[in-house]
């Protein structure tokens, strides 16, 4: 079992960079694979996007080009660089992580206004 802890959310003007991150404890971090999803007020969870244990990585269209997921296996810790930053961006990301089943973290809040 992981336990997964998101950091880093906040307010930010258009245009501009936040980076998330999500530390985790409990178990074998390299295994698992790492994702962030995204959830808007009355809208789904979203898929953000994800690092498998073996560095492969794939994003949501919305955020290509933007948005970048990488992850320190020394430091059990997964980042989401995000650049570029819309309106539309503004929900809460949670971080995710996958081997046998699905474990969430309790979600940082990013906004995103002038």
């Amino acid at each position: 079992q992981v336990q997964l802890v998101e950091s880093g959310g906040g307010l930010v003007q258009p245009g501009g960079s936040l980076r998330l991150s999500c530390a985790a404890s409990g178990s074998t971090f390299s295994i698992y694979t790492m994702g962030w999803y995204r959830q808007a007020p009355g809208k789904q969870r979203e898929l953000v996007a994800f690092i498998t244990s073996g560095g492969s990585t794939n994003y949501a269209d919305s955020v290509k080009g933007r948005f970048s997921i990488s992850r320190d296996n020394a430091l059990d810790t997964v980042y989401l660089q995000m650049n570029s930053l819309k309106p539309e961006d503004t929900a809460v990301y949670y971080c995710n992580a996958y081997w046998m089943r699905h474990y969430w973290g309790q979600g940082t809040q990013v906004t995103v206004s002038s």
